[in-house]
């Protein structure tokens, strides 16, 4: 059922420049991508689902950073807040866009989380996403443009990156009491 495998440690394919081409894709409600990286975020585990809606072979994923899939509209702010989420020890609900390798865009709901061995030590992340409700992602959009649009503004990512994540604070702060609740809230009353 599924065409995944452990990636060997020596594995380092060319990662492929993909542009976006403004079409989108979206995948049944009944499935679900899962992946699993490394604690630096490389991918040790991709399923079918990840395969067929990313459009990657399984060889050209196995190996690379997550942000393989990295569409540009999607806020720096936002990842930014994952990786400290998860630096924290806590899982992340986001709604993120992803870029296919053919240059579509399909969206998801990602549960993120930290995985440990048996030791407790970190030994890399789980990250299950399944499709969101149109209305799901109408919610986001302008938290989102507004974030690109700060982003945009900056002479450089770094700059991007802390203003953007001050104005998500702010903003979510006018939504909710965190960005966590914030996601819940759209949840509850969007993906039902």
């Amino acid at each position: 059922m599924t065409a995944t495998t452990t990636a060997p440690a020596e594995h380092h394919a060319r990662r492929p420049t993909v542009r976006p081409t403004g079409v989108h894709r979206t995948f049944p409600a009944d499935e679900l991508i899962v992946s699993k990286t490394d604690p630096r975020g490389v991918i040790t585990y991709a399923n079918d689902v990840f395969l067929r809606v990313s459009g990657y072979p399984l060889e050209q994923v196995l190996g690379q950073p997550h942000n393989l899939i990295r569409h540009p509209d999607m806020p720096r702010a936002v990842f930014k807040l994952l990786w400290d989420t998860l630096a924290g020890g806590q899982e992340i609900f986001a709604y993120v866009n992803n870029l296919a390798a053919d240059g579509a865009d399909y969206w998801v709901l990602a549960h993120v989380t930290p995985s440990h061995g048996p030791d407790g030590k970190l030994v890399g992340y789980h990250s299950s996403r399944r499709s969101p409700s149109p209305r799901a992602v109408a919610r986001v959009l302008p938290l989102y443009g507004q974030l690109l649009a700060e982003e945009r503004r900056q002479p450089n990512g770094r700059a991007a990156v802390e203003a953007s994540s001050r104005l998500l604070t702010s903003v979510v702060a006018g939504l909710a009491p965190s960005y966590e609740e914030f996601i819940w809230s759209v949840i509850n009353e969007e993906e039902r």
